[in-house]
């Protein structure tokens, strides 16, 4: 079987070893990093567990990777936290066409009753039986907090809580909130509503990527709804201006709760801190964390979309060569310092016959640290190789039979 690689930072072809079914080459370098390279690799310490939790994790936001955590997938009851699941399907809603920020919802009695002023969790105070601008009552649920303005607009999305709390898990399933399951909008305690840290991670990305307008409500400081100011409780927004996000989250049953996020340059990280026993406490290990992470790791593009990332043989086919590339970004998150020593391989079929379509998956590439693969993706032909004529197939099936041996 006869490769050839693109150039890259390592060199180009390295030998090849073959195993069943599958040939196994050295693939060329990622994209080397900046100029400006970072410091030579330093022991990294044990992030800062906090002082109190059920569960918790900081991850990078690019790749997902989670860089440090600790019961991530142990269940825990999300409190307000649910909330941003309710931001995510109404930004969906939104995006589908199916509701508009300018509806009026109904601030409802039940909504009222169940999440108002009058009960003891956080509300927002749109006034019973009036309706406000959807883009309002939502500022309200994540400003606030509001689970008055959660229940409204459930009600104005689905019908009723209950038919959104299935839009919810749906919408979740389709993030890879493997661990979750919600039975209302507002996330007071109640039998089978729960998550882990580590899907809370993963939503939290999940609204960041998808809905950066909506998200963007998280980081407003206060907001007014009937001449009551009320201020954001993620205190975190005062401490650091590259926190810009997320949400709280408390009631007895759950403890403390913040999943937060910081944008430092252009590398993102989301932490997330369960059963905390203080708001401050919540605040002080979220920003340890985040620290810790954009401290220690640093986030590279190895590959781009449609670049070659080597060339194969290809046989029966009108070109001998096919070029293969990945068809979304490749990224890792590293240890500062390490990059250089990040090893790339590539297994492909060891034949590859045409035709071949634009875009067919032809084989992977994986890339590893001491070890263990810390990224990979599907390699993709980058053009279509279409078969040859009678005589050219001839040829190479018997050239095939040869090198088979």
């Amino acid at each position: 079987m006869k490769f050839r690689f693109a150039a890259g930072a390592f060199g180009t072809a390295l030998a090849t070893t073959l195993s069943i079914g599958l040939a196994l080459a050295q693939a060329p370098a990622p994209a080397p990093p900046p100029a400006a390279a970072a410091p030579a690799a330093v022991a990294i310490p044990d992030a800062p567990k906090p002082a109190q939790s059920t569960a918790w994790l900081v991850m990078d936001y690019a790749t997902g990777q989670v860089l440090a955590g600790e019961n991530a997938d142990a269940r825990v009851e999300p409190a307000s936290i649910t909330k941003v699941m309710t931001s995510y399907v109404i930004a969906a809603e939104i995006a589908a066409g199916k509701v508009n920020p300018d509806d009026q919802v109904m601030m409802s009695e039940r909504a009222w009753r169940e999440g108002g002023a009058r009960t003891d969790g956080s509300f927002s105070g749109f006034p019973v039986n009036q309706t406000a601008p959807l883009r309002d009552m939502e500022k309200g649920m994540a400003v606030q907090s509001g689970n008055d303005a959660a229940i409204a607009l459930a009600e104005h999305v689905a019908g009723t809580q209950e038919a959104f709390a299935d839009l919810m898990n749906s919408y979740a399933a389709k993030i890879g909130m493997k661990n979750s399951h919600f039975v209302n909008a507002h996330g007071l305690s109640a039998p089978e509503h729960y998550s882990t840290a580590h899907d809370l991670a993963l939503l939290g990305r999940a609204f960041v990527r998808d809905f950066p307008e909506a998200y963007a409500y998280n980081s407003i400081k206060e907001f007014t709804v009937n001449g009551i100011t009320q201020p954001n409780r993620n205190l975190l927004l005062w401490r650091d201006p590259s926190v810009d996000g997320i949400k709280t989250g408390h009631h007895s049953g759950a403890g403390y709760c913040l999943m937060s996020s910081a944008k430092r340059g252009d590398q993102r990280l989301v932490a997330v801190v369960m059963g905390s026993n203080s708001e401050r406490q919540r605040a002080d290990d979220s920003l340890a964390l985040l620290n810790w992470g954009f401290r220690f790791y640093e986030t590279h593009k190895l590959y781009e979309p449609g670049k070659p990332v080597a060339q194969l043989k290809v046989w029966k086919g009108k070109a001998d060569q096919v070029q293969l590339g990945v068809a979304q970004p490749l990224l890792v998150s590293v240890p500062r310092g390490r990059y250089a020593e990040l090893k790339p391989a590539m297994e492909v079929p060891k034949s590859l016959v045409a035709p071949i379509e634009a875009g067919q998956a032809i084989g992977t590439v994986k890339v590893s640290l001491d070890g263990e693969v810390v990224a990979q993706a599907p390699l993709v032909a980058i053009g279509a190789v279409e078969e040859a004529g009678f005589f050219k197939r001839l040829w190479d099936a018997f050239w095939m039979w040869w090198e088979s041996d």
